[in-house]
């Protein structure tokens, strides 16, 4: 029998933290990240919300990344995880009082897609169903 592998979504402040300033992590997310047997998802959301804050002045450190993101993904040993229409559906029906869309359609995917997700953010790790760490 073939083991079963874990994987998790890294949000958005997750992939650029672990790219542009991995001390941010702190020990227990880079010590996920830095596991040989664990499948890392970086969803195309967090491409277009990196973008988004680049273009807006409001994340310049990671300018970088827009440049080079498939090279980024490949030294985390990530792979980028599309969007669907289901996971627009469940981001914009979710019962949940957080308006941030980037953060609805991180949540979603990571419920349908039954992977845990790599966050720091208090109102991620309070929705009911969705599988979070930190």
């Amino acid at each position: 029998m073939v083991p079963v592998r874990r994987r998790v979504l890294l949000d958005t402040h997750a992939l650029v933290w672990a790219l542009t300033a991995p001390e941010r992590l702190g020990s227990n997310a880079q010590a996920l990240l830095d596991e040989q047997d664990i499948d890392v998802l970086v969803s195309a959301v967090s491409a277009w919300e990196i973008a988004t804050k680049v273009r807006l002045g409001k994340m310049p450190e990671a300018l970088p990344i827009t440049h080079h993101f498939d090279q980024a993904l490949e030294d985390l040993r990530a792979v980028s995880l599309p969007l669907s229409t289901a996971q627009g559906l469940l981001a914009g029906g979710l019962a949940w009082e957080h308006r941030d869309p980037f953060d609805r359609m991180l949540a979603a995917q990571a419920i349908l897609e039954g992977v845990t997700l790599l966050t720091a953010d208090a109102h991620l790790r309070q929705l009911p169903g969705l599988a979070t760490v930190w």
